[in-house]
């Protein structure tokens, strides 16, 4: 694209949009239709530079231009409590629904790595001298140890807000880093799993195996859950850098990074729940199946809003993305 030539051609339809925005409340019927055509007609020319010959001066005011155009033509909008029911009943489930291609196997392989690591360290007495002297495995894994008073050692709402804190940090940072081709989230989730397969390895190796799933069952299958459905979209985000398909990458990471930040609203309040289950009914005097009761049931309400809610919105077109009303124009692709 010759720049200069491009400039030349349209430089009058962009002056008569300014035009026709600094005088919008005195237009007339004519004068209206003409601003929402020229609106349309810039976004183009926008999408055309950004993509061809992007130049930083004329796409600052190009968007500029584009932005008080479709401010006059779409009004200002305010969030409401429409958006939060649609973001709740169809974004959000929409967005974890279509990512289960990726969080699914994330969470075979993770789950798998962090048994092989328990057994590798519960059967290896070698691998738990490396991670304690003795006298500090007892004192993790004997009856009222560690293992057991992590649950109770502070107040349950504190430690309810410092798990959900910790946790929602961990799933946002799987999702914004997946950018980085992924690479950063399977760090983190190996941390995840290493953590997991030590407590499980240390605990079988000492005889209370029932007693550590007992303790990890009730909010863990949630939380590993939202973690893995993190990672999977982190991942899924990383590999649309490698391959947008048949969207330019800017579109594909656009579309995706405003889902990906959607999912960490809503993991956020996945991972509040199971934050509140770890600080209240995990140390709680419950017997040991009426507390994994309580953890399979939040998990199988999860995975029904998932499947039912997200994969009936889905299927409607619904991929957590904005509205096609509140998404910028853009060019069409050539597949």
């Amino acid at each position: 694209m010759d720049l200069d030539v491009f400039v030349s051609a349209h430089r009058a339809e962009w002056d008569r949009l300014d035009d026709l925005l600094r005088r919008r409340r005195s237009l007339t019927g004519a004068e209206t239709d003409e601003l929402v055509t020229l609106y349309q007609r810039t976004a183009t020319h926008l999408s055309l530079i950004q993509s061809s010959a992007p130049d930083p001066q004329l796409t600052g005011r190009l968007s500029q231009l584009v932005a008080r155009a479709r401010s006059a033509v779409t009004g200002t909008r305010r969030a409401s409590w429409r958006d939060v029911t649609r973001f709740l009943t169809q974004g959000f489930p929409a967005a974890v629904y279509r990512s289960r291609r990726w969080w699914v196997p994330t969470a075979l392989v993770s789950t798998a790595v962090a048994a092989l690591l328990g057994w590798w360290i519960g059967t290896h007495p070698e691998v738990q001298a490396s991670i304690a002297a003795p006298d500090e495995l007892r004192e993790l894994t004997r009856p009222g140890g560690q293992y057991e008073t992590y649950y109770s050692s502070h107040p349950a709402a504190s430690f309810a807000a410092q798990v959900w804190t910790n946790n929602a940090q961990a799933a946002a940072m799987c999702l914004v880093f997946g950018v980085f081709l992924g690479l950063p989230v399977l760090w983190i989730l190996f941390q995840n799993m290493l953590n997991l397969g030590v407590g499980f390895g240390l605990m079988s190796s000492a005889g209370r195996l029932d007693t550590f799933l007992g303790l990890v069952l009730p909010h863990g299958l949630l939380e590993l859950t939202a973690v893995f459905v993190a990672a999977g979209t982190g991942l899924r985000l990383g590999w649309t850098v490698i391959d947008p398909g048949p969207r330019s990458r800017r579109t594909a990471l656009a579309e995706e990074g405003r889902a990906a930040v959607g999912m960490a609203i809503g993991l956020a309040l996945v991972l509040f729940v199971s934050g509140a289950i770890e600080g209240f009914v995990t140390p709680s005097g419950l017997p040991t199946w009426a507390r994994i009761t309580i953890g399979v049931t939040a998990e199988l309400l999860f995975l029904a809003y998932v499947y039912v809610v997200g994969g009936r919105a889905a299927r409607s077109g619904d991929t957590g993305d904005l509205e096609a009303a509140e998404r910028s124009a853009t060019v069409p692709t050539a597949a």
